[in-house]
């Protein structure tokens, strides 16, 4: 009976060795995949884009509403408006590469001394393309240690390298100055918007920065960032806190945004968020909702090589 015992304790152990190895080495073969992912990625509620792609002939929408409040004290006005916002992403040719159109519509009341103006139109519209650059985790056996938890969950330095995706895109004004506020220049017809994105997981933590050149060589040029950190509470649950910095020669300013998103299923995402700037030249208050939506059905995993 002790021998049976022993022999019996030496099988339940090998077969719990062979599911970790298995369990392991499927998580391997995901990781190497291309970037298409098994939920929806989207860069809704932020600013920011993240460095990763959809996925080739993967379509996404993006679309926001939103309620805002602005009020300049020196120059004495103020403006109360809504609108919404749709950012339209397609990849194609490469695994690593995006299409995206932004598009924003707003209408406002602006009021000051002796104006009283209803104005609405499309604010913003955006078109251009991301390619990723650099992956960290690209061709990287992922080895699991099936004896330790500590050993598969510690510090790694790999997670200090980014991955990198650089953007390109062209600013079209279709309304000229109707959106223009007092000393700022109008915007040209066209203006190039060019931005590096370096992207970081820390476990349940992503962080997401955008360096963004905007309307050069133009007067109304700048030099913008968006800095985002996005945590992971559960498997449908998610937060962010993000800073978002404009600095040019017209305008400067910080905006600081907070917001929760929930995913729905697969392919959907629900998302709410709040935010204010840090001056009152002018004062700034927004909030907004919004969802995401993916099709992915004519998207075909790529398996990445892995090296011996």
């Amino acid at each position: 009976m002790k021998s049976g015992t022993i022999s019996n304790s030496k099988n339940e152990n090998m077969f719990k060795i062979k599911t970790l190895v298995f369990i392991a080495l499927v998580f391997s073969s995901i990781a190497n995949f291309g970037q298409h992912t098994d939920v929806i990625n989207s860069n809704r509620p932020g600013k920011s884009m993240s460095a990763f792609a959809v996925g080739n002939s993967v379509f996404q929408t993006e679309l926001g509403f939103y309620g805002l409040h602005e009020k300049h004290d020196l120059s004495r006005y103020e403006i109360n408006g809504f609108g919404s916002d749709l950012s339209i992403r397609y990849g194609a040719i490469l695994e690593q590469l995006e299409f995206v159109a932004d598009l924003q519509y707003q209408q406002e009341w602006y009021r000051a001394p002796l104006v009283n103006q209803v104005r609405s139109g499309l604010k913003q519209t955006i078109i251009g393309a991301k390619y990723l650059i650099y992956d960290p985790y690209k061709n990287q056996e992922t080895k699991v240690n099936v004896y330790s938890w500590k050993a598969n969950h510690q510090f790694k330095w790999r997670q200090l390298i980014p991955a990198v995706a650089i953007y390109a895109g062209a600013n079209i004004n279709l309304i000229d100055d109707k959106f223009s506020r007092p000393f700022i220049p109008v915007d040209p017809k066209i203006s190039p918007k060019i931005a590096v994105i370096t992207q970081h997981q820390f476990g349940k933590y992503v962080l997401l920065t955008n360096i963004i050149l905007d309307k050069f060589p133009f007067k109304k040029k700048s030099i913008d960032y968006v800095i985002t950190l996005t945590r992971g509470f559960s498997s449908r649950w998610s937060g962010f806190l993000e800073n978002q910095g404009y600095k040019g020669d017209y305008y400067s300013d910080g905006i600081f945004r907070g917001g929760l998103a929930f995913l729905a299923n697969k392919n959907i995402q629900i998302d709410a968020s709040m935010g204010t700037n840090y001056k009152n030249t002018p004062s700034i208050l927004m909030g907004g909702i919004g969802f995401s939506w993916r099709f992915d059905a004519n998207h075909r995993a790529v398996l990445l090589a892995v090296p011996n």
